[in-house]
């Protein structure tokens, strides 16, 4: 393992590790883990997604009786993501090439074994430690969700994977992916444009009558797919839209979704030929359960004086986004999500600052010491 968090941090980012190849990352990790005295296992979930490599579970017995603490991140990136050459720039970590750096969550991941690290060569008496690491998380927390959560002993968790260090989500909301498909009929275009209906117009009508953005402080909604229509001469027949809504409103959320529904069936209705009308095939999916974390809980307190050791003023925000964290909160493990200090992910603009690597680490090792001192 290298000498510092830096030099670790950008080794692991040079190992190509797009979702679904990340056999080379997981071997690294599992062998790092290894060599700290943990109790490493990789399951299966790759044969579900489609993958090279499963999620890496980690056990590190403890010098007290307490129950486990768990920590978590994930180990794949998302697009482009291969070759990624590190450079360091005024402090900084970016990426010297047209990719991204890798943070998201190399960093989160990057923290966690240095910060563990750090702690286990002080000799402090730390509890039992589990860590998960996720393959998939980026292509639908697929690791997560194929994990069995019953391995898991922990009551609290930290997933490390989010941007500003000292700030901490403890509420995200819930997810629903929203998949439609529209039938209309085709015909000639300049011979006969009577014949047909449109399906791509009966889509245009449904999508302009339904909210999208911002609906209000917690819920949100949007179309982000749109395909069919095969020439421009033809009244096209099949139009597939796909889009989301997410709240921390369970009944906004259905609500919302209940909207956009009903606008395309009613947009399907106002179309039809004497032998033939349009139709619509809609499939609704959870893909995630929202979570929020009152101050009071334990998982928060242990986090701000954690926090608080380190003289870091601790920001606690709802978040926008799902994370490995709503799957394992619906499980019964409490958890939330923690700044690492990565900035522009998910664009060839992503970042992290070196002392944000080094306070990372120091936020593990002051978490791990406030769960065992509390």
């Amino acid at each position: 393992m290298q000498q510092n968090i830096i030099e670790y941090f950008q080794e692991l980012v040079r190992i190509d590790s797009e979702s679904r190849n990340e056999r080379a990352i997981a071997d690294k990790i599992k062998a790092d883990l290894s060599s700290l005295g943990f109790r490493v296992e990789e399951d299966k979930c790759g044969e579900q997604t489609g993958g090279n490599a499963g999620n890496i579970y980690a056990f590190l017995p403890g010098k007290t009786e307490l129950p486990p603490i768990l920590l978590c991140a994930h180990i794949d990136t998302v697009r482009p993501g291969n070759g990624i050459q590190p450079e360091v720039n005024n402090g900084r970590i970016t990426s010297a090439t047209a990719t991204i750096l890798g943070a998201d969550d190399k960093s989160g991941v990057a923290e966690i074994i240095y910060g563990i690290k750090d702690l286990i060569s002080t000799g402090y008496n730390y509890p039992p430690i589990e860590i998960l690491f996720t393959v998939c998380e980026e292509i639908g927390l697929l690791g997560a969700r194929y994990f069995d959560k019953s391995k898991l002993k922990s009551k609290i968790g930290y997933a490390f994977d989010s941007e500003d260090i000292g700030e901490f989500m403890i509420g995200a909301p819930s997810q629903n992916t929203i998949k439609v498909k529209i039938f209309g009929k085709e015909a000639h275009a300049g011979v006969e444009p009577e014949k047909g209906i449109n399906a791509i117009r009966i889509a245009s009508e449904a999508i302009a009558s339904i909210p999208i953005g911002r609906i209000d402080f917690e819920t949100t909604a949007n179309i982000g797919i749109i395909s069919g229509g095969t020439a421009t001469n033809i009244v096209p027949n099949l139009v597939e839209v796909k889009g989301e809504a997410r709240s921390h409103n369970e009944a906004k959320l259905a609500q919302v979704t209940n909207d956009i529904v009903s606008a395309f069936e009613k947009a399907a209705a106002r179309h039809k030929l004497e032998n033939i009308e349009a139709k619509v095939e809609i499939d609704v999916k959870n893909e995630y359960k929202s979570f929020y974390m009152d101050e009071s809980h334990q998982v928060v307190k242990v986090a701000r004086r954690a926090l608080q050791q380190l003289g870091i003023e601790p920001g606690f925000v709802k978040g926008g986004g799902g994370s490995d964290a709503n799957i394992i909160n619906a499980e019964g493990v409490a958890m939330i999500i923690a700044g690492t200090g990565m900035h522009g992910y998910h664009t060839v603009d992503e970042n992290i600052l070196i002392d944000d690597l080094v306070a990372g680490a120091n936020t593990v090792k002051e978490i791990i010491k406030a769960y065992t001192e509390a």
